[in-house]
């Protein structure tokens, strides 16, 4: 535990250092716990920058929203539609550099107009080992990962988030709707939101950590072991087949080995 509160010390310490910040706030785990540090370490001078897409649930939104308006933090939403990138809809390898750097840019925008001296991210040290070229457009742009920096991981900012008192210290990890799709596999708004309709069925149903990943007609469902028992029960699975049927998916499996991230990933 002492280890964690050297490195909770050192983030403040960190962000104290930045002066100003505009955080891309997803609502997500991270985000989360991250806006809430810089704004208690630099007060007004800590923003929130949301980008509203076809991609990011308005669930999510509602959230970050709602958030923002309960600790008193500005809270600026950009429209930053991905599907509009030049080559994004073909979900090329480099997708999230794509976006990644169109949405820090529009940040980086909003951080200049405001004279605020920083943008911030947050991924933690767990990001590190997969293949994430969003990192790269991170590292282009200077954008700042204070999380990275004082070296905390998913589990440790779950902790301190419970700590704070925080509504997503246990919520579920979430990434852009877009990362459902196999890499070439082109990305529509309709498919999105199928993704969007069959994943919100099964948070709906009880299940709690998702991915509904596409593949055509297939949905391929990951899940926790927490959702695999949910799933023993007949009348569960009856409902999300009928369900996914009716959003148009022909197939429903469920992946054995289960949720993990950047499963698409495995292909590369």
């Amino acid at each position: 535990m002492d280890n964690i509160s050297n490195k909770y010390d050192r983030l403040q310490d960190y962000l104290k250092s930045l002066n100003s910040v505009a955080v891309a706030f997803s609502g997500g785990v991270d985000s989360t716990f991250l806006l809430k540090v810089a704004h208690d370490v630099l007060g007004k001078n800590a923003i929130a920058v949301t980008a509203r897409s076809e991609s990011f649930p308005k669930r999510e939104l509602s959230e970050a929203e709602a958030f923002t308006t309960a600790n008193n933090i500005e809270h600026i939403v950009i429209d930053s539609e991905e599907l509009d990138i030049e080559g994004f809809s073909h979900n090329p390898k480099n997708r999230c550099y794509l976006c990644k750097t169109e949405l820090f840019s529009k940040i980086k925008a909003i951080a200049a107009d405001r004279q605020l001296e920083n943008v911030i991210e947050g991924s933690n040290t767990d990001d590190n080992g997969d293949y994430r070229p969003g990192l790269l457009a991170v590292a282009e742009l200077d954008i700042k990962s204070p999380l990275r920096f004082a070296e905390l991981s998913k589990d440790e900012i779950r902790h301190l988030s419970r700590e704070l008192g925080l509504p997503t210290w246990n919520k579920q990890s979430f990434a852009c709707l877009s990362s459902r799709f196999p890499y070439g596999e082109t990305i529509t708004p309709d498919r999105l939101n199928m993704i969007d309709q069959a994943e919100q069925t099964l948070l709906d149903l009880g299940l709690h950590q998702v991915r509904v990943r596409y593949h055509g007609n297939l949905a391929r469902i990951e899940t926790d072991e927490n959702g695999f028992d949910t799933l023993l029960n007949k009348e569960i699975r009856n409902k999300i087949n009928d369900a996914f049927k009716k959003i148009g998916f022909t197939y429903i499996a469920l992946d054995l080995k289960g949720y993990r991230t950047g499963s698409m990933n495995e292909t590369l």
